[in-house]
């Protein structure tokens, strides 16, 4: 196994073949209630496929990748831009493949970005995901990663309408 840069566009195919499906029984539903907003999974089938559509966009939000290269088959991406103002660097991409999942390829990617965090001196690594994808949140929360904030609008009149936002950050 090996984690190296990604190569745009030599890599595009093999990263858009990434399959990032999410298959639950379970969706987080949030409520206001007198402690603010709670988060509760509630019974729900769902199979979410995340999009990996802007490797070939010229105004791609993030700069830097890597992929997780495993007998020449890619099998995981991340992705990541650094926001100045406030020193964060936002995880725009974090899959492996649903067939590679629990292995140790996440935390080998996550290594990357972390060393891209200390170089650029970030101060957090910073995401948003679905709260239909509690299995990632899991994750996440795995990774070092803690829920600082959701939105309860931002897929709204999206093909996501319905779902809401988490983000999550981690100190570096």
């Amino acid at each position: 196994m090996e984690i190296r840069r990604a190569a745009l566009p030599q890599d595009a195919a093999g990263i858009a073949a990434i399959d990032t499906a999410v298959r639950t029984t379970n969706v987080l539903v949030a409520s206001a209630g007198p402690q603010g907003i709670i988060l509760r999974a509630t019974p729900q089938t769902v199979t979410k496929r995340f999009a990996i559509d802007d490797l070939s966009a010229p105004d791609r939000p993030w700069t830097t990748g890597w992929v997780a290269v495993d007998d020449a088959q890619i099998v995981g991406f991340a992705a990541v831009g650094f926001q100045a103002w406030n020193r964060r660097l936002v995880l725009w991409h974090f899959y492996v493949d649903a067939g590679r999942r629990g292995q140790g390829l996440g935390r080998r990617l996550m290594a990357a970005v972390l060393e891209e965090a200390h170089l650029v001196d970030a101060r957090h690594v910073w995401l948003e995901t679905s709260n239909q994808n509690p299995l990632g949140v899991a994750a996440y929360q795995a990774l070092g990663f803690t829920l600082s904030g959701l939105d309860l609008t931002l897929y709204d009149g999206t093909p996501s309408e319905g779902e809401f936002a988490l983000f999550l950050s981690r100190p570096v």
